[in-house]
């Protein structure tokens, strides 16, 4: 996808992301219950499994659900709000913002638990934002800075492009959408892929509508006029050239080989 003449998304990007989101073909449902949905992208079995039975390389996953008690702005803010996200993502490890990039655009690093006996994944990446009344949007990809190079104790993940739309159906309703397509590294096997789509992207999705619903009452305690990402004259955060960034490919990093987990868990598969 385009980028125009630099690192950050143009509105090209934005309209695929959102066709994406929107989008039925090649899409597989693999959960519908109690207002959301969960689709797995359908990709050609030669290109999603390897010689030893692991899936690997990129995962698509979008997952929908049907708020029917929360704006869609409050959800915007909670997705953005760094501080109120350590109070509700259930499988954070750590995130904070490094710089700004533009008034609509900052990099930021985030770490996240794995189900065991996996390694834990990083990924640092771009964030960018449109909002208006009728829809909300961000998106990331995964970017290399010069400060964040991987670590050792985790797996360097790699965002292609995950983000949210979310569409208001009413003062206090919302379809909030997430869209993942990344490759996690590593030959990830059969049981993490359905785990993901079954079990843990519905819990994610669950805590943040908890957390929409919450939030209100905690941003009321909690600087309730600061919201840089709606005012960018409130942000702290330092400027930083978007030249010093480049687009972090996959197949400069490690690829760690997770395949042994296979068989020891081959009984979360029905999870």
């Amino acid at each position: 996808m385009s980028r125009g003449s630099g690192i950050l998304p143009d509105e090209s990007m934005f309209a695929e992301f959102k066709r994406q989101c929107l989008s039925t073909e090649n899409w597989v449902n693999k959960y519908d219950k109690n207002d959301m949905e969960v689709w797995v992208e359908q990709a050609p079995l030669s290109a999603s499994i390897n010689n030893k039975g692991n899936y690997s390389k990129v995962h698509k996953i979008r997952c929908q659900i049907n708020i029917k008690d929360v704006s869609a702005a409050t959800m915007y803010d909670v997705l953005h709000d760094g501080q109120y996200r350590k109070t509700w993502d259930p499988t954070m490890l750590e995130s904070f913002d490094i710089a700004r990039l533009a008034h609509n655009a900052d990099v930021g690093y985030y770490s996240w638990i794995c189900p065991k006996p996996l390694k834990n994944r990083d990924v640092v990446t771009l964030r960018s934002w449109q909002a208006s009344e009728n829809e909300y949007v961000i998106i990331n990809f995964s970017v290399k800075h010069p400060k964040y190079p991987p670590r050792k104790d985790l797996v360097r993940a790699v965002s292609l492009m995950t983000g949210y739309l979310i569409k208001p159906t009413g003062p206090q309703s919302c379809i909030f959408t997430y869209l993942s397509q990344a490759d996690p590294k590593g030959s990830l096997p059969k049981w993490v892929v359905n785990k993901a789509s079954q079990v843990l992207a519905p819990k994610v999705l669950r805590s943040a509508h908890k957390a929409g619903q919450n939030y209100p009452a905690w941003k009321a305690a909690n600087s309730p006029d600061h919201k840089p990402w709606l005012y960018p004259i409130q942000s702290e955060l330092a400027m930083m050239d978007p030249a010093e960034l480049s687009i972090q490919r996959g197949d400069s990093l490690e690829n760690v080989d997770e395949s042994s987990t296979r068989d020891a868990q081959e009984n979360e598969d029905s999870s």
